[in-house]
């Protein structure tokens, strides 16, 4: 079990933290099993899809058509956050193979903030054998 802080530098942003998670899963010796990456912050996400700035820019983009920053809401100040992270999801599971987490060509473990800049821990825990 491990964990890291981000520091994110806009309100909402996505951060690829792949590295970071895969120096954690090559720490813990675990060499089959699964990993799980958390947060237990409620205006973050975390997801594994392709690291390309271009679909973060997108993503986002569809996420303030869904939940609007300014939208008569009754939770005072960052209520659309805290929606967009519920979306999300506040974990993501991958198998680690070989002592590496086995994530495909084109993933990448991606954390995304929606009410920042802020500091951010990122927990992982590793299980198996």
């Amino acid at each position: 079990m491990g964990a890291f802080d981000v520091r994110t530098t806009k309100r909402a942003c996505v951060v690829d933290i792949t590295d970071r998670v895969l120096a954690e899963v090559a720490a813990s010796g675990v060499t089959s099993g699964i990993c799980l990456i958390g947060t237990r912050h409620t205006t973050v996400g975390v997801t594994i899809n392709e690291p390309d700035s271009t679909l973060f820019h997108d993503l986002l983009r569809q996420l303030e058509k869904i939940a609007p920053r300014r939208d008569g809401y009754l939770h005072p100040d960052n209520s659309d956050s805290h929606m967009k992270a519920m979306l999300m999801g506040g974990s993501v599971a991958a198998p680690v193979v070989g002592g590496r987490l086995d994530l495909g060509t084109w993933q990448a473990v991606l954390l995304c903030e929606f009410d920042g800049p802020r500091r951010r821990t990122v927990r992982v825990d590793v299980t198996g054998g």
